[in-house]
């Protein structure tokens, strides 16, 4: 079993992970706007948004090269330039870091797609654990439906046609999504996560969302100074 480590840095991580669907980039996106206008340091970030590795992961699913063990290691080269450049000096320099998916994704999806668990954590070994970890639960085919009502065509990674799961991506999406919920339903307790229903209304995951962070980190600590040093 391969040992994740929790920092010690004087910043705070805070990560959001769930289906495609299940709201989470607009419930971090919410809470980045709150601790901003409380003035509060913050820091965003979102998976798979390197410059460094964008052309080529663009190459590749465009080709359609990218095989499951590729598809992994562009992914983690992407997070780990993020990390070393962004998540990792920021939380030295006492900000909350913000994280629209971490690394449950590579652990929910890379696995999904046949790749062998240890060897993705091993992967990922080099970054530190979430001090929250939100995961928004819910019902994979409602968060299918909210893809699909605004996404009339879907890609052809996204849609797991990669694996052959079903020549036809809707129902492909469907089986593609179903076992990424099953692989991030079992990292719920080995990961501690934070337990969103997604099913609610943004308003009520949102006021769950900030009383949680209220209650684990000392936000007061991380004001921004004002010009007169308060």
């Amino acid at each position: 079993m391969i040992e994740m480590y929790q920092h010690n840095y004087k910043g705070r991580l805070i990560a959001v992970e769930g289906l495609d669907g299940s709201g989470k980039s607009t419930q971090i996106y919410l809470l980045k706007r709150w601790l901003e206008l409380e003035g509060y340091k913050v820091f965003f970030t979102e998976w798979n948004s390197s410059l460094l590795v964008k052309s080529a992961t663009k190459k590749g699913k465009k080709r359609k090269l990218l095989t499951p063990t590729t598809f992994s290691l562009i992914h983690c080269t992407d997070f780990a330039d993020r990390y070393e450049r962004q998540i990792w000096p920021l939380l030295c320099a006492g900000y909350i870091v913000l994280a629209d998916r971490y690394i449950f994704t590579a652990f929910a999806r890379d696995s999904t797609r046949g790749c062998d668990p240890l060897w993705i954590r091993n992967l990922y070994s080099f970054a530190t654990l979430p001090d929250i970890s939100f995961f928004f639960q819910v019902d994979p085919q409602m968060a299918i439906n909210r893809i699909l009502d605004g996404r009339p065509v879907l890609k052809y990674h996204e849609a797991g046609m990669d694996l052959n799961l079903h020549p036809d991506p809707y129902e492909s999406f469907r089986i593609f999504q179903g076992r990424i919920n099953q692989a991030y339903t079992q990292m719920i307790d080995e990961f501690s996560f934070t337990v969103v229903d997604a099913s609610q209304t943004v308003s009520t995951q949102q006021k769950y969302v900030r009383k949680i962070v209220q209650g684990k980190i000392d936000l007061p600590g991380f004001k921004l100074k004002t010009r007169s040093g308060k």
